[in-house]
């Protein structure tokens, strides 16, 4: 380790700003196989295609069977009636008539742009404030609808159909500064609803903007044994290290129970089947055997009353071919794992206790597909929800989480998104522009952590940085 860091690991130990009890270790070489992510699933690809490969252990034959998935993943769903009738039923509302429009590339989506704005790769998500008579449905939906517009506002519409509004952002901004005076701006989003098209929203609506994450991976956190996620739970933070992680418990509509959460920025989903399900409903108003009916409201009769595709508009057999492909979206391996700078922001990321939360690695047991189970990866989440804090905040629970709580997202494929996405915009609202501003957001369980590395002088911030490039 370099003297300088040496140095201010020890003062920041004597301080007690670290957010794990014990000296955190220091990494002067690379674990053996932590290039390969995703175990023997991880894929050879760096270019903007790195996050659509099939995951690397498929035979030739499954690979076709990611080919068709691929195709209703990727190809646009059409109005009804059509000849196409394997892929019509569009709408009547929509956000978008893809699943590649917002997951562009399989990659990461970004927030509308400033003003009036098609919205895609942005959802906004509403509801209002549970009372008695939403018992039934917070305990199916996880959240009490918007009366008229439902859990989420649909931006565009078929013909024949009023689109629900428009999306307008705007920022403020603030400054951060260091401990050695280098600043970082932040911004703020402000969301507006304009030209409601059903008239206006509950005055008391719950917002909340959610970019479309990355889909690399999702098989195999799906694999990842329930016991090993609670091992990592400690919602009454007995171990008194501030990190109180603990699990959603969310409605699963094939059971019929409630179960543990996965999926989504707030661990919503139980399932990966349901979490495509939900966006085949919500994000193309496209029926399923899950999610059956039209996701317009009784009170938009001239939007219900529009023709649909039949029921389910996507067959089980569709919805099977799309999971198949999203379970085994492949993990592109890490780069540089060796590099002297990347191994020294690996030791401070973990003196700065990131990996409380964002868990380095888990070893996948039992899975739907045997090419996912029992895989050693490395995904740098924990599934879990953690209160972040009022900065990141937006006050709508679902199901168990809180408005200030989220789920700790994946690390895996992170320092891909500039080469897959075209752009750095990261959180659940796509607000920060690069690495450091979502570091910076971190507040709540996170804020020890983030106190840590605002001492970090530039060559430690750069060192921080090569390592999450890495990832």
């Amino acid at each position: 380790m370099r003297p300088l860091l040496r140095s201010t690991t020890a003062l920041l130990l004597a301080l007690g700003l670290v957010a794990c009890k014990e000296q955190a270790p220091r990494f002067e070489q690379a674990e053996p196989g932590e290039s390969l992510s995703a175990g023997t699933t991880t894929v050879m690809k760096f270019d903007q295609n790195a996050f659509s490969m099939p995951s690397a252990n498929l035979s030739p034959v499954r690979r076709l069977d990611f080919s068709v998935g691929n195709s209703f993943f990727r190809n646009p769903w059409v109005i009804a009636p059509a000849s196409t009738t394997a892929r019509d039923g569009l709408g009547p509302l929509l956000n978008t008539n893809a699943c590649q429009n917002c997951h562009i590339k399989d990659g990461r989506g970004h927030p509308a742009p400033v003003g009036n704005g098609n919205a895609v790769s942005m959802l906004v998500r509403l509801s209002i404030p549970a009372g008695p008579e939403h018992v039934e449905v917070v305990r199916q939906r996880g959240i009490a609808p918007e009366p008229t517009y439902g859990g989420q506002l649909q931006d565009m519409a078929i013909p024949g159909a009023a689109p629900e509004g428009k999306v307008r952002l705007s920022y403020s901004t603030h400054t951060q500064r260091f401990a050695d005076g280098f600043e970082v701006e932040l911004r703020t989003p402000h969301l507006a609803i304009s030209e409601p098209g059903y008239g206006a929203l509950h005055p008391d609506t719950l917002f909340s903007i959610r970019v479309a994450p990355q889909m690399i991976g999702l098989g195999l956190l799906e694999a990842i044994p329930e016991a090993a996620l609670l091992a990592n739970a400690d919602p009454d933070d007995r171990d008194g290290d501030g990190i109180s992680g603990r699990p959603n418990r969310v409605f699963d509509q094939l059971t019929r129970e409630t179960v543990i959460g996965r999926f989504g920025w707030k661990a919503g989903q139980p399932s990966l089947n349901q979490q495509n399900a939900d966006a085949f409903f919500n994000d193309m108003g496209l029926s399923t055997s899950l999610f059956s009916g039209s996701s317009c409201t009784d009170r938009q009769p001239d939007c219900r009353a529009l023709p649909d595709g039949g029921e389910p508009e996507v067959s089980d057999h569709i919805l099977a071919q799309v999971l198949f492909y999203t379970r085994n979206l492949g993990v592109p391996a890490r780069r540089k794992v060796d590099d002297p700078q990347v191994l020294a922001g690996k030791t401070l990321f973990h003196q700065a206790g990131c990996q409380s939360c964002h868990t380095p690695s888990f070893t996948t047991g039992d899975a739907a597909e045997p090419e996912l189970a029992n895989q050693l990866i490395r995904p740098y989440t924990n599934l879990l929800l953690h209160d972040m804090g009022e900065g990141l905040a937006d006050h709508r629970p679902e199901f168990e989480a809180s408005g200030s709580e989220w789920r700790t997202p994946p690390l895996w494929g992170i320092g891909m998104t500039q080469t897959v996405s075209g752009h750095t915009q990261f959180l659940h609202d796509g607000r920060a522009r690069n690495l450091l501003e979502a570091i910076l957001w971190h507040g709540g369980e996170a804020e020890r952590s983030r106190q840590v590395v605002l001492g970090f002088n530039a060559e430690q911030r750069s060192d921080l940085l090569a390592f999450l490039e890495s990832l």
